[in-house]
């Protein structure tokens, strides 16, 4: 599947720079947006007036039929993800959910708009495994898990609304595999052999699920190997 113009949110980031390379160079039309860029090519998930900065200077080109939001947060520099409910923190927690969860949830505000009302078209933001409840067998990391489910709730409840104003679009969430990113440096000790990833191996699965789904699968999450990952 050839997507003809598509917006990378967190371009800077491992997975996100493979994705735009990996889309540049199959021929598609790619905006990137990250924190650390500049002038038009900013886009802090934190500051939703940049957010809809930028969606208005791209909302006045060809349409977008690919958002894809490729950043994450798991801990600050001076503190791991939690093992213990004692090292619960709420600035922890805030953090968590407003790159996880809130910031995605604002790009979708702004950008949504900006898929063609026909045609198909694609939301994308990078999820995780561990944010599945149902899956939730060893506890910890709490701030990251339950910002993770809620980008996979406000995934599920995005669906609804865009189904009725865009039905040829769908939106969802993906989990990109454990990758070789800096997110994920500090654990990559205990990952099995051959379940590290780089991260132009996860960008390249992610587009080939990507391009198999429609709107029949919008609004649910699947793993880089296209397997569903139920809430």
């Amino acid at each position: 599947m050839r997507w003809r113009r598509a917006v990378v949110i967190g371009a800077s980031g491992g997975i996100g720079a493979a994705l735009a390379n990996q889309l540049e160079a199959a021929g598609t039309d790619t905006i990137t947006l990250s924190r650390s860029a500049d002038g038009d090519a900013h886009l802090d998930l934190e500051d939703e007036a940049s957010i809809a900065a930028a969606a208005e200077r791209i909302g006045g080109g060809a349409p977008v039929d690919l958002v894809f939001v490729a950043t994450g947060y798991l801990h600050g520099e001076n503190s791991g993800p939690e093992k213990d409910w004692r090292q619960l923190d709420a600035e922890a927690l805030a953090r968590n959910f407003a790159i996880n969860a809130t910031g995605p949830a604002l790009v979708a505000k702004h950008f949504l708009p900006l898929l063609p009302d026909e045609g198909r078209a694609g939301f994308a933001a990078l999820a995780a495994r561990v944010g599945s409840i149902g899956d939730n067998r060893l506890g910890g990391w709490y701030s990251y898990r339950a910002s993770k489910a809620a980008l996979v709730m406000l995934i599920r409840t995005l669906s609804v609304e865009l189904a009725r104003k865009k039905p040829d679009a769908f939106c969802a969430a993906l989990h990109p595999g454990t990758v070789g990113t800096a997110l994920s440096k500090p654990f990559q000790r205990n990952v099995p052999e051959g379940k590290l990833f780089t991260p132009e191996y996860s960008a390249e699965r992610l587009l080939e699920v990507l391009g198999d789904l429609g709107p029949e699968q919008s609004g649910r999450q699947f793993a880089w190997d296209g397997e569903e990952i139920l809430p």
